[in-house]
């Protein structure tokens, strides 16, 4: 009930109102009980004492007469009842026997006397038995309900108490009077105050509500509207600095909305794989390259420990300083994963640790692939250049004692042997140009059947010498295609070259050709020895021979389907093993029409 800021100004006024009635009624109480009081005393003190000392004198001579002292007393009493304010309802005088305080005569009845003898009536009575008349009981007391005087009187043998008592009744309607008009100016008061606190709430409750309604606005995510400034004072100032924060957080939540739109593109596209774990090992986030390569689906169940737990433990990656990390490897399947784990800082409840995963499967492949290239090399040049340095040295050494048609032999070796090594250093070459993409095609338009005869008939004579049957079937037409010629006939070369060479002697080789949907396509068909299904999808790669016996016999140097491939690529064709029925291959070329980038144009 009391929460609302227009209910706590009421109850503050109404506060206020009746602290400050209070302490105004409190304080008049008192200063007009006091005032009366002092004016009683004050009277009573200018009657009985100083210029006064007359009406005593007559008093005690009244005191001394010897017929009816008491009756005297009385009568100058009376005769003086208005300078002692005398009114015969709330203030009387009484005479008293002097000794005992005994009611002897007064202006009312003796029950009027207070039921125990007063302080200052006592001290009266003391002075009469001291025989003091210069002492009385004037002493006030603000706490007592009523106010009185006790003067001692003496004359010759008698002593008597003039007492003058006021019962206060005065004061107490007074401040009855007070009261009620203070209770009256209360009741004005708090109907003033409730009045005042709906002012003050529609002055400063109504401005506050309107910027907590623009406070909820702006936390629902509602930038639109801005608060008028209706006045220059604080809330005003309060109206403009929210207006101000308010289009500083929407600048700020658009640039971090912003930054978390491309760091959310960064995460979904990157090629590296990206998980995040909670300071309990919870997975938070994690993007589609890591669900690819980690081969399991990827949810809120999954954990650190059942991810990377056997390559880190949680905890110590947690313990890390940064810029620390670790690393580590990880084989998914047949893949090579490489693991950087990184803790990420916040609070306690705000840390956790970052997975990034990179796929080196290919990278380790490649490395082998090198390896395995160097190797090769190293093996294919070292056979040659043993045989050259064997004979040459045997020629050295024997000098002329050899004879000719020997050294003519050796000769002939060293030179084959050279021949060798010159093929396998300009494949290289070769090979390494297409890899660095500085063997640029020479495109032209020729016919694709022209090309085709070309190599058959270049391979002819190398088939009768073996022989072997190599029949070419041309189709009723070949389409005009776009591409690097010698190239591509170097390519038909070693397709060609390849069935007559291994093929064993007297066997048939077939070539076709054809083309649609703006494909141009030639297959090489032999009964050889056959590629066997295990090697048949390494043929492409560089050194492999399926008989490394027999192609170093042939000549072969292991590359030439390597540049072949790299080279049918570069026009955007296919190169592959066709199926093939009984014992033999098939290798089948397919060359777009239009060029290499017919494909591209056409939208294919």
């Amino acid at each position: 009930m009391f929460r609302s800021l227009h209910m706590k100004l009421t109850l503050i006024l109404l506060l206020l109102i009746t602290s400050l009635m209070a302490v105004v009624g409190a304080f008049l109480t008192v200063s007009v009980s006091s005032f009366y009081i002092n004016a009683f005393y004050q009277q009573m003190s200018d009657v009985f004492g100083g210029e006064n000392n007359s009406f005593v004198f007559d008093l005690r001579g009244a005191a001394a007469d010897p017929e009816d002292p008491a009756g005297r007393v009385e009568e100058i009493l009376e005769a003086k009842a208005g300078s002692l304010g005398v009114d015969y309802r709330t203030r009387n005088y009484f005479v008293l026997d002097g000794e005992t305080g005994a009611y002897i005569s007064s202006s009312a009845d003796e029950s009027a006397l207070p039921r125990q003898q007063s302080a200052n009536l006592l001290a009266a009575r003391n002075a009469v038995l001291r025989r003091d008349e210069t002492s009385a009981g004037d002493e006030s007391d603000i706490t007592a309900d009523f106010m009185d005087v006790a003067v001692p009187v003496m004359g010759g043998e008698n002593a008597f108490i003039v007492y003058i008592l006021d019962n206060k009744d005065t004061v107490s309607g007074l401040n009855s009077q007070l009261f009620l008009i203070i209770m009256q100016a209360l009741v004005i008061g708090l109907l003033i105050s409730v009045l005042l606190s709906f002012l003050l709430s529609k002055t400063m409750v109504g401005p506050i509500e309107k910027l907590t309604a623009g406070a909820e606005r702006v936390a629902a995510g509602d930038f639109g509207g801005e608060l008028l400034v209706e006045s220059a004072d604080e809330i005003g100032i309060l109206t403009g600095t929210f207006n101000e924060m308010a289009d500083i957080l929407q600048s700020t939540l658009a640039a971090v909305e912003n930054e978390r739109n491309k760091l959310d593109t960064l995460f979904l596209h990157m090629t590296d794989g990206v998980a995040a774990f909670d300071h309990r090992g919870r997975l938070i986030h994690c993007n589609p390259a890591a669900t690819a390569m980690l081969r399991r689906p990827v949810d809120g169940d999954c954990s650190y420990d059942s991810l990377f737990g056997s390559v880190y433990p949680f905890r110590e990656v947690l313990a890390l300083r940064r810029p620390n990390h670790a690393e580590g490897e990880l084989v998914v399947e047949g893949s090579t994963l490489e693991l950087y784990l990184a803790p990420f800082s916040g609070q306690d409840s705000g840390s956790g640790v970052m997975a990034v995963l990179h796929d080196i499967t290919a990278q380790r492949k490649n490395e082998e692939m090198r390896k395995e290239f160097v190797a090769n090399v190293s093996h294919e040049l070292r056979t040659p250049l043993t045989n050259v340095r064997s004979y040459a040295e045997t020629l050295r050494e024997a000098g002329g004692d050899i004879p000719r048609d020997t050294a003519d032999s050796f000769l002939d070796i060293i030179i084959n042997e050279t021949d060798r090594m010159t093929h396998i250093v300009q494949d290289l070459l070769t090979l390494s140009r297409l890899d660095a993409g500085d063997a640029e095609l020479v495109l032209s338009r020729f016919p694709f059947e022209e090309a085709i005869e070309s190599v058959v008939r270049a391979n002819a004579l190398n088939a009768r010498q073996r022989g072997h049957e190599l029949a070419y079937d041309p189709p009723e037409s070949l389409p005009l295609i776009v591409g690097d010629r010698s190239r591509l006939e170097q390519v038909m070369m070693n397709i060609i070259g390849n069935a007559v060479k291994y093929t064993p002697d007297g066997g048939h080789i077939r070539v076709t050709a054809g083309a649609a949907d703006g494909v141009a396509w030639m297959e090489v068909s032999d009964d050889g020895i056959g590629i066997p299904e295990k090697d048949r999808t390494h043929i492409f790669d560089r050194f492999y021979r399926v008989d490394k016996a027999r192609s170093r016999e042939s000549g072969g140097t292991g590359l030439g389907l390597s540049i072949a491939l790299e080279i049918v690529q570069r026009h955007q064709g296919v190169l592959a093993l066709a199926p093939h029925q009984g014992p033999g291959t098939t290798v089948r070329l397919e060359l777009p029409v239009g060029g290499p980038d017919s494909k591209i144009l056409s939208g294919e």
